[in-house]
């Protein structure tokens, strides 16, 4: 089984793009081929700037969605320090994972 990676990159235009991936390396390589996610397609230099084991595609899945809702200045509180991330996770665990 595949560990999911929740991962933000920083585009030149100064957002923070949220995705999720089993391999980090090739899907960044591919955003900046300009594959992908379209929001990202034009965007100028991107930066990979953090990234982090989620575990399975379902809670990546949630993991991202809730990232997604994070104001910027959360999602930029992460770079340095991922303890509201670990309890976002552990909120996200149903019975049986």
């Amino acid at each position: 089984m595949s560990v999911w990676f929740l991962y933000l990159i920083h585009t030149q235009n100064n957002r923070l793009y949220t995705g999720i991936t089993t391999d980090v390396e090739r899907r960044f390589s591919q955003h900046q081929r300009g594959k992908g996610a379209k929001a990202l397609r034009g965007a100028g230099k991107l930066s990979l700037v953090f990234s982090y084991p989620i575990g399975d595609k379902s809670l990546a899945l949630r993991a991202e969605y809730r990232v997604k809702q994070f104001t910027r200045a959360e999602k930029e509180h992460l770079l340095t320090d991922n303890t509201k991330l670990v309890n976002l996770l552990a909120g996200l665990h149903t019975p049986g994972d």
